[in-house]
């Protein structure tokens, strides 16, 4: 791991607004040292790990398509228009 310059310490206390003492500035980079060690330790263990994707898996049932009449659906709409609800505008439109 590259060490960490004072000069990088000064630069991310005065980007996050942090004002730091020139005493503090030693054990500060030790300590982001050690963070960065550790994290790159943990991401080099997880590159190792083969989790299954259990993204977009329903378990809890069977996916099945009910014929619905589209017309009783628009009936229970607040608004429709043509084959479209009508909602309330999220984003304005500015021009």
């Amino acid at each position: 791991m590259t060490k960490i310059s004072k000069e990088e310490i000064i630069k991310l206390a005065a980007i996050s607004n942090i004002k730091i003492m020139p005493d503090e500035i030693e054990p500060l980079a030790q300590q982001l040292e050690e963070v960065l060690t550790y994290a790159v330790r943990v991401t080099d263990l997880a590159a190792d790990v083969q989790e299954p994707s259990t993204k977009n898996v329903n378990v809890l049932r069977e996916d099945f398509i009910v014929a619905t009449d589209p017309e009783l659906v628009r009936a229970q709409a607040p608004a429709c228009e043509h084959d479209f609800f009508v909602v309330p505008a999220v984003l304005e439109n500015e021009k």
